[in-house]
């Protein structure tokens, strides 16, 4: 096993390499560049932006500033942003992060909650009212934008009932302990139902039909030939086997979930690394676009791997040596 991974971490190198040249040429052919659009101010010559290209290296070769970003990147120095002066991206990423973070993993609990245990009944219930249920909701989570979805929520539970905030990420500056923590809780649940409502209605779909198929195996019947009893077929054999390729779609999920908060962060005007994200890309701020890049890239590899680690624990049969 160990050696698996250390074999699947050196395989890392090479694929996170191919993503940064991928990225860093569709950055730097998209129309514009930092100081394009509306950073310019007409009443500033022209020259002085071409010796500001110049200085910042805009007007050197791609592979030399792609060099020099790798370069840079290789020694642990995320360069510093174009759009923030003076501020350098790895303090930009470092102070929203961790909000991301938050809605993302609460968007996935939110996932794992409701999805699982309903996808369970369907299966135990086929053509029941909830079974019917169920789908209905599943196929409208599908077949609803994420961007829709937020805007009403919003309307409904923010405008309308008041329920719960509709942006940021606490309601006033000063708060703490405990007091904080339910205020944190209420800002993540609109995004955090909006982010997991895709991944919710796919989970449950999965994990429904998932079980029928196990469900009709010979040794779910040879189990209940043996005398076993329903909740013992149902969570010893059954649901340990449906859950292999449940465990697949959770090992991308989380990098998923990250790149899918561009969005919704957006929606909610949540401060997080999503609408970080969008504006570096309008405002092209190449160092920024490839260092939230890298960590999506990253999130999403480490996920794979450790659906991988998780497939031996789940099924005995599988061995990685």
């Amino acid at each position: 096993m160990y050696k698996y991974i250390a074999r699947r971490i050196l395989q890392f190198i090479p694929m996170l390499f191919l993503v940064s040249i991928i990225v860093y040429a569709l950055a730097y052919f998209a129309p514009g560049d930092p100081l394009t659009g509306k950073m310019m101010d007409p009443n500033i010559p022209k020259d002085v932006y071409e010796e500001r290209r110049e200085a910042l290296g805009l007007n050197d070769p791609i592979y030399m500033q792609y060099g020099r970003w790798l370069s840079s990147v290789s020694t642990g120095d995320l360069g510093m942003s174009m759009m923030y002066t003076g501020k350098s991206v790895a303090d930009l990423i470092k102070a929203r992060i961790m909000n991301t973070v938050y809605l993302s993993t609460f968007a996935l609990f939110i996932t794992i909650v409701i999805s699982l245990p309903l996808g369970i009944y369907s299966a135990r219930k086929p053509y029941s009212l909830l079974d019917y249920s169920t789908t209905t909701f599943a196929f409208l989570g599908l077949a609803t934008p994420s961007f829709f979805a937020g805007l009403i929520a919003i309307y409904v539970f923010a405008f309308q009932l008041g329920w719960l905030p509709s942006q940021g990420t606490i309601t006033t500056i000063g708060l703490t302990g405990f007091d904080l923590f339910i205020d944190k809780i209420k800002h993540l649940i609109l995004p955090g139902f909006t982010l997991g409502l895709s991944s919710t209605a796919i989970y449950m779909r999965y994990m429904r039909t998932e079980m029928l198929d196990v469900m009709g195996s010979d040794f779910i019947r040879t189990a209940r030939a043996k005398g076993l009893s329903n909740n013992s077929v149902l969570y010893k054999h059954t649901l340990r086997n449906a859950l292999i390729p449940i465990i697949t779609l959770l090992g991308f999920e989380f990098g998923t979930l990250l790149s899918g908060a561009v969005i919704t962060e957006a929606i909610y005007v949540y401060p997080g690394i999503g609408t970080l994200f969008l504006t570096s890309i309008l405002n092209r701020d190449y160092p920024i676009i490839m260092a939230i890049n890298l960590i999506l890239a990253v999130t999403i590899l480490v996920g794979n791997l450790l659906a991988d680690i998780f497939y031996a624990v789940a099924d005995p049969r599988i061995r990685y040596d």
